[in-house]
C-alpha cells in the first residue's frame, strides 16, 4: 500500500480536509474496534484451521479404520475398537497423505520417502477387509509393525513345543525368522507347520502375503506382536538383481463372528487339499516300530511285532518301518545284517495281510555310498557361494541334505523310492524332518528361494505320488499335498510341553492353519528314557491309558509302544476304543474329509466353532468337537476319575444315555470318568 501526502512527489492537494482532534471520550470506543477486529480475524483463522482439520481427520477415516502418524485402529460395525497396529519402523508424514476412493495413500515418514498405502476392500456385506503395505525405498532398512492383542484371543500361526490354545504370550523376543524349524531339538523356535496368519475371538484376522520376508517377535508387558520384514541379519533374500529393500504387506478383515471371518479367510487365502487319503487310514490303526524298538529294529523283532498284531487281534492299516533299516544314512537298500532276507520278509508281511511303509528323510551322510554321487552330481544344498555342498549336522550325523528346488535332485530322490516300491511292494513313506533350521544359515539353491520355508513346501511335494498312505511332519503352503501330517513326537508326559496335553492345542492350531488330515503321533509318546514321567522303559500305565482314549477320537490313530506290553486290561481297552474309532468316529471323520477339500473347515473343531458369542468357550484347551455335532471331554489329569466339562447351549446327549436340554452353557463339575471312559457327547 502506499498513501498521498499534502507537499509530497504527488503534488499538491487542495481539497483536504483538515484533520481533527479526537475527543479523550471517543478514543476507548476506537480501542475497543480494534479488539473486536483483532478477535474476528482470529476466530475466522481458527475456523479455517478447524474447517482444516476436519478435512484432515476425514481424510485419514477410511470405512471404520482410522489413520494417525504412529499406526492405526480399526472398529467394528458397533464402533468398538477390534484390531491397532502401531508403526515402529517410521512415524509417518501426515501432510503427505491423500485419499483417493477407498485407498489411503502416504509417500513420506518424518525423515523418508516410502510407499505406503491402506486400501479397503468389502468382499461380501459381511466381511470387511483392509489391504496395508509399507515398502521402503532405502535398502536395508526393516518394516516394523506392533500388534496389540489385548482385546481378544488369538489362535494360529504355528504350532510350538509348548502348546496353549489361545496363544499364551510371555517374556519379551526381538523379531526372528519365522521358518519352519524341529522343536524336538530346538524348543524356542517355531514348529515344523507353521503360516503367517492369526486369528482372534474378536472376529478379526490378518493374513501376512507370503511374499515378505517375516520376522515375528512379541512383548507381553507391552502386549504386542512384532510382525517385521527384513533381509539384513536374516536368511530371507530378495529376489535376484533386487535391492534389499523391504516390504510389510498383509490383510486384515473383520467379520461378524469368529467361525465365519475364519472360513472366509481359509477359502480366500489357503489351498486345499485335492483328494482324501486311503480310508483304511482314518478306520484302522497305523502301527510303528520306533517307540518300541527305537534303531535297534531287524527283521526279527519286526516279524515278531506284527505276528503280535494279529495275535491279539488288532486291526492295521499300514506297518511302518522306522528308523536304521539301512546300514548308513542316505541309503535305500536294507542292512544284510539286521534284515537277512529283506524279499522274504515282505513277502511274508504281504502273505499275512500288512501294507508296509517305510521311513525315509532328506539327508546323505558322509560315510553312505551315495554321498560321493550326490556331491559329483551336484545334488545338495550348497554354502553361500554356490561352489561346495553344505555339510549339515542333523540328529543321525553329518551330511548333505539334498536340494529339492533341483530337479535332477527331485528326481534322484524319487527315483530310490520307486525302486523300494517296484522291488518289495512297499506302499507309502514316513517322511520325516523338512525343517529348515537344518539348512545353513545362509544357503545357496539351484532355484533361488527368497523363503526358506518354501525348502519346506519342495520337500512336501516328494509325498505327493504316495499320498493315499504317505505322512509328513513339516509343512508350509502344503495344504494341498492331501497327506497326513503328524505333529512333532511327543514326550511321555501329561504337560503342555510336547506332552498329553499339548496335544488338542496342537491338533487344533493345525486345522486352523489349514492341515486337516491329521495323525496325532504314537499313542503314549516316543518312551524316551529321560523324557517319560516316573523315567519308565514305558509310558505311565495312566498316561497311556488317557492318550489311547484321545486318539481315538483323532481322525488316525497310531500305535507303537503296544497296549501288550501292559496288561490284559490294557488290551481290552484298546480294543474297544479301536472298534469305538471304527464305528463312531472314523465314519464322521470321512464326512467331514470330504467337506475340506470344498470348506478347508477343520474337522477337529473348538468349542468356539458353534458358540461364536461364548466368552468362556474361546479358553477351553481340554475339549474339542469332530464336525459340529460330538464333543470330546478326555481325561488328562494323572490320577484323576473326574472332570470338569462345559456343555454349550443346546441339546446333548452323553455316551451314558444322560440327556441335557439346556438355552445356556453348562458347567458340569467333578463329571464322573473311569479310567476305561472318555467323555464324550452327541447333538441331539
Amino acid at each position: 500500500m502506499y498513501q498521498v501526502v499534502p507537499g509530497g512527489a504527488g503534488g499538491t492537494i487542495t481539497d483536504v480536509i483538515p484533520k481533527q482532534k479526537h475527543n479523550k471520550d471517543t478514543r476507548p470506543l476506537v480501542g475497543a474496534g480494534v479488539i473486536g477486529l483483532v478477535l474476528w480475524i482470529a476466530a475466522v483463522t481458527a475456523w479455517c484451521y478447524y474447517i482444516a482439520s476436519l478435512r484432515k481427520a476425514e481424510l485419514l477415516k477410511t470405512q471404520l479404520l482410522d489413520l494417525n502418524k504412529d499406526g492405526y485402529i480399526i472398529r467394528n460395525q458397533g464402533g468398538s475398537i477390534v484390531f491397532r497396529m502401531d508403526f515402529r519402523s517410521g512415524t509417518l508424514d501426515l501432510d503427505s497423505c491423500s485419499k483417493e476412493g477407498e485407498m489411503l495413500s502416504c509417500g513420506h515418514t518424518t525423515d523418508r520417502k516410502l510407499n505406503f498405502f491402506i486400501e479397503t476392500v468389502r468382499p461380501k456385506d459381511t466381511v470387511q477387509c483392509y489391504r496395508v503395505r509399507w515398502e521402503e525405498l532405502v535398502p536395508d532398512i526393516p518394516v516394523e509393525h506392533a500388534m496389540t492383542y489385548k482385546f481378544a484371543h488369538w489362535y494360529g500361526g504355528a504350532v510350538s513345543a509348548i502348546q496353549h490354545w489361545p496363544i499364551s504370550i510371555s517374556g519379551q523376543q526381538a523379531p526372528k525368522p519365522f521358518v519352519t524349524s524341529d522343536i524336538y531339538s530346538n524348543r524356542n523356535e517355531f514348529g515344523g507347520i507353521l503360516e503367517s496368519y492369526w486369528l482372534s475371538s474378536n472376529a478379526t484376522a490378518i493374513k501376512i502375503n507370503n511374499s515378505v520376508p517375516f520376522h515375528l517377535g512379541w512383548n507381553d508387558t507391552e502386549k504386542t506382536m512384532s510382525f517385521q520384514a527384513r533381509y539384513n541379519d536374516s536368511p530371507f533374500k530378495p529376489n535376484p538383481g533386487e535391492a534389499p529393500c523391504a516390504e510389510l504387506s498383509y490383510r486384515v478383515c473383520v467379520g461378524l463372528d469368529v467361525t465365519s471371518i475364519h472360513k472366509y479367510m481359509v477359502r480366500r487365502y489357503f489351498n486345499k487339499p485335492n483328494k482324501v487319503p486311503a480310508k483304511a487310514m482314518f478306520q484302522h490303526p497305523i502301527w510303528s516300530t520306533w517307540a518300541l524298538h527305537k534303531t535297534d529294529i531287524d527283521q526279527e523283532k519286526l516279524l515278531t511285532y506284527a505276528a503280535n498284531i494279529r495275535k491279539y487281534n488288532f486291526n492295521c492299516s499300514h506297518l511302518e518301518l522306522d528308523d536304521r533299516y539301512s546300514s548308513r544314512y542316505g541309503e535305500f537298500e536294507f542292512d544284510t545284517t539286521k534284515f537277512p532276507n529283506a524279499s522274504a520278509m515282505f513277502q511274508k508281511l504281504k502273505s499275512d495281510g500288512f501294507l508296509m511303509s517305510l521311513w525315509i528323510h532328506p539327508f546323505v551322510n558322509y560315510d553312505s555310498e551315495n554321498f560321493h554321487t550326490c556331491v559329483e552330481r551336484g545334488l545338495f544344498v550348497r554354502e553361500p557361494t554356490g561352489r561346495l555342498p553344505a555339510l549339515v549336522r542333523w540328529w543321525n550325523g553329518i551330511g548333505g541334505i539334498l536340494d529339492f528346488t533341483n530337479p535332477e535332485a527331485r528326481d534322484w530322490f524319487s527315483s530310490q523310492l520307486r525302486s523300494l516300491r517296484s522291488k518289495y511292494g512297499v506302499s507309502s513313506f514316513k517322511f520325516d524332518a523338512g525343517e529348515t533350521n537344518y539348512l545353513p544359515w545362509k544357503f545357496s539353491t539351484r532355484t533361488p528361494i527368497r523363503d526358506p520355508s518354501f525348502f519346506t513346501r519342495r520337500y512336501t511335494e516328494m509325498a505327493i505320488p504316495y499320498n493315499d498312505r504317505a505322512e509328513l511332519r513339516s509343512g508350509y503352503q502344503s495344504q494341498n499335498i492331501s497327506c497326513f501330517f503328524r505333529p512333532i513326537d511327543r514326550d511321555s508326559v501329561w504337560g503342555y510341553e510336547l506332552g498329553l496335553k499339548s496335544l488338542i492345542p496342537t491338533v487344533l492350531t493345525m486345522g486352523i492353519l489349514g492341515y486337516q488330515f491329521i495323525l496325532p503321533d504314537m499313542i503314549g509318546g516316543n518312551a524316551y528314557l529321560n523324557r517319560t514321567d516316573g523315567n519308565h522303559a514305558l509310558p505311565d500305565r495312566e498316561l497311556y491309558i488317557r492318550w489311547l482314549e484321545l486318539s481315538a477320537f483323532m481322525p488316525s490313530m497310531q500305535f507303537s509302544v503296544p497296549p501288550w506290553e501292559y496288561d490284559n486290561e490294557v488290551v481290552e481297552i484298546a480294543r474297544k476304543y479301536t472298534a469305538l474309532h471304527q464305528s463312531i468316529v472314523a465314519p464322521r471323520v470321512l464326512e467331514l474329509a470330504g467337506e475340506v477339500l470344498d470348506t478347508g473347515d477343520p474337522i477337529i473343531r473348538p468349542l468356539w466353532w458353534i458358540a461364536t458369542g461364548d466368552e468362556t468357550a474361546y479358553k477351553i484347551d481340554s475339549q474339542f468337537l469332530i464336525g459340529d455335532d460330538l464333543m470330546v471331554a478326555p481325561v488328562l489329569e494323572p490320577g484323576k476319575q473326574e472332570r470338569d466339562i462345559y456343555l454349550p447351549a443346546g441339546s446333548w446327549r452323553s455316551y451314558k444315555g444322560e440327556r441335557f436340554d439346556i438355552k445356556e452353557p453348562l458347567h458340569l463339575t467333578d463329571y464322573p470318568v473311569d479310567l476305561d471312559e472318555i467323555a464324550y457327547f452327541v447333538w441331539v
